[in-house]
């Protein structure tokens, strides 16, 4: 597979601290790489990173094999679309007007929108089953509804990467899954390459190809779930006793963290 997005050496920092020493990656085409790592550990930095909003110190990040550097924001954001992890809106825009605000990138000096940025809204809004909910506030949704019109707004820009910051954090586990399920349609349907980070270990392994294991602003680990997680590593990095086996179902590493009171009391992750 031909590589969409790679880093070379990179390195950031915010004043004199570096938060993202020596990132090597390569973001494959038509794959979805599951990033974890604990609190503070530089996953939604490197997220700004990728996506140019944030300006390195030291190396190279090149987009579809030239240079990020050699682009233009807009141009950056034609093939790259981030789902940030908080989303606030100050006013009660429609759902469609929302998913419709993703073709900003592609607007002219006269950004009104045509036909075909119609089309494009709507479809993306089939893919991602918001139709129904297009005339509704953006202030109405639920946790789920809500992360599904971001990600419509994302495939509205037409981006073949697409970066996604904990969109299941404040959900129940049904829409958890139910995410994850779109996600990974639609990088088999569309053709995306897809960054998502997640606190649930044990769920993101039943849908990513890889895993990137970050620590203290490194790369710890990069591969595939059954390389990544494994109790050494898992206990290691996040500083927490626990239990790595396999999903009896997916066939896929499955966490438990172990109780420091006792193994009477345990917790999937």
């Amino acid at each position: 597979m031909d590589s969409g997005l790679s880093l070379r050496g990179v390195y950031f920092s915010y004043d004199d601290q570096w938060c993202l020493e020596g990132i090597d990656f390569d973001l494959k085409r038509g794959e979805i790489v599951g990033m974890i790592g604990p609190n503070g550990s530089g996953k939604s930095t490197l997220l700004k990173v990728m996506d140019g909003l944030l300006k390195i110190q030291k190396g190279e990040i090149l987009l579809l094999n030239k240079p990020m550097s050699s682009y233009r924001r807009g141009d950056v954001a034609r093939q790259i679309a981030m789902v940030p992890q908080e989303t606030t809106f100050r006013f009660p825009f429609s759902v469609f007007e929302v998913v419709l605000m993703g073709r900003f990138p592609h607007s002219g000096l006269f950004p009104f929108e045509g036909k075909e940025d119609l089309e494009i809204a709507h479809q993306s809004m089939r893919l991602t089953g918001t139709l129904d909910l297009a005339r509704r506030s953006i202030h109405e949704l639920s946790g789920g509804e809500k992360q599904r019109v971001l990600i419509a707004r994302a495939l509205t820009q037409r981006a073949q990467i697409i970066l996604l910051d904990e969109p299941t954090s404040f959900l129940d586990i049904r829409h958890k899954v139910e995410i994850f399920e779109l996600i990974a349609s639609l990088t088999q349907t569309q053709g995306l390459s897809v960054i998502i980070v997640s606190h649930d270990i044990s769920l993101a392994a039943q849908y990513c190809h890889r895993m990137l294991l970050l620590n203290r602003g490194s790369v710890y680990k990069i591969g595939e779930p059954s390389e990544v997680i494994t109790a050494d590593t898992i206990s290691t990095v996040y500083q927490c006793p626990v239990l790595v086996d396999k999903n009896p179902i997916s066939k896929t590493p499955r966490v438990t963290v172990l109780s420091r009171r006792g193994e009477n009391k345990k917790e999937m992750v």
